[in-house]
């Protein structure tokens, strides 16, 4: 049964992802409810055009910065430590560029994004297996 309530300290878990990954993203679950989501999860590497078919999008920066893309790249616009970013369910996004390291987001995800739920605007640019693993 899944806890009722709970406490999480962000900084300390992004503090324990390694420096480098086989895959662009890692994160960690905070919350896994069919509802919604909450991870922390830390970028590897400029991360391909895609976008996620079931869920909405909540993305709050820790750390690093970098620039970002959503719905198309003559949008790109940068992200620094406390941005909150938004967007809705099937909205391609990219971030071309990272400027400083780690970069590290709290997800929140409405309803529970699947890991699954990647979809590359080029199927060139990866999978999902590609895409995230768990720390």
């Amino acid at each position: 049964m899944a806890p009722t309530h709970a406490r999480f300290r962000p900084a300390e878990i992004a503090a324990r992802f390694p420096d480098t990954a086989s895959t662009l993203l890692l994160d960690h679950y905070l919350a896994d409810e069919a509802s919604a989501s909450c991870r922390v999860f830390r970028v590897y590497a400029p991360v391909p055009a895609h976008f996620h078919r079931n869920s909405d999008e909540f993305l709050y920066v820790l750390s690093g910065s970098g620039t970002l893309w959503l719905d198309s790249p003559s949008n790109a616009e940068s992200f620094a430590p406390g941005d909150l970013l938004f967007f809705k369910r099937t909205i391609v996004h990219a971030m071309p560029q990272i400027t400083s390291f780690p970069v590290v987001f709290l997800a929140i995800d409405a309803p529970r994004r699947d890991p699954a739920d990647v979809i590359f605007v080029n199927p060139e640019d990866g999978t999902a297996e590609g895409f995230v693993a768990p720390m």
